[in-house]
């Protein structure tokens, strides 16, 4: 089973403790974030695994290689030259991800409680092009789903603005989920990206495609889930961890 860790981000909100480390090794209840993820991905089953790095990637380079690839198959999708967002770091990516199974994409700074292998599973069962886990939290941005659980649009609820490429498209019709930065992925997707080239992030990709290829929603029954990336939760992470996971 196969699946992609995002570590290529610069970290930003996470300054100045990002300038000499990368996100990913930032610990977490004394542990790098990646770590986290990769023994989850493991636990799950999956055991070819593709990191992107970006931003001192040189250093998760050497975190990997001390750690042994934590006894599993692990490359390196590089992308210190350019960084290219989510969308376009799954297309650099697709010579490791490429072939007959989907694949699994997960931030790095995403803690959860989720079961990722039903999550896997719960692709297989469907035709869905991808499946997103989402969730009900309160945010700014939400994704939009019909009654079938199937991408229609995107809405900023602060701002006001409403994106989708069906015609004559209501907002007030359809369910908001929050996405959650993990989601299971076919491999026809590249398929799809052909004409995509460069920088671009995978929730617009998706909504430019979702009237003609099912993204699908699943709202896991019970799921907590953190974002670490931002400073007043990881400040927090030690203590939410040991209290939700």
């Amino acid at each position: 089973m196969k699946a992609l860790i995002f570590a290529a981000g610069i970290g930003n909100r996470l300054k100045p403790l990002t300038d000499t480390t990368p996100k990913a090794l930032l610990p977490v209840n004394g542990k790098p974030m990646i770590e986290h993820v990769i023994l989850k991905l493991k636990e799950a089953g999956f055991d070819q695994i593709t990191v992107n790095i970006h931003h001192l990637g040189q250093q998760i380079i050497n975190f990997l290689n001390e750690k042994n690839n934590f006894g599993i198959d692990i490359h390196i999708s590089d992308e210190r030259d350019y960084l290219l967002d989510t969308g376009g770091g799954i297309k650099h990516a697709a010579p490791f991800l490429d072939g007959d199974e989907p694949f699994m994409a997960h931030n790095v700074d995403i803690f959860s409680n989720v079961d990722l292998r039903e999550l896997y599973d719960k692709h297989l069962e469907s035709n869905a092009l991808a499946t997103l886990l989402v969730s009900d939290r309160k945010t700014s941005r939400y994704l939009l789903f019909n009654q079938e659980d199937k991408l229609c649009g995107w809405r900023n609820r602060e701002t006001g603005e409403v994106k989708s490429y069906y015609p004559y498209f209501n907002p007030e019709q359809y369910k908001e989920y929050a996405f959650s930065g993990i989601h299971v992925i076919s491999p026809g997707i590249f398929r799809w990206m052909e004409e995509w080239t460069g920088k671009f992030p995978i929730i617009q990709f998706y909504l430019s495609i979702c009237a003609h290829a099912p993204i699908q929603a699943y709202n896991a029954p019970g799921l907590k889930l953190l974002d670490v990336g931002k400073p007043e939760t990881f400040e927090n992470a030690d203590i939410w961890i040991k209290d939700n996971l």
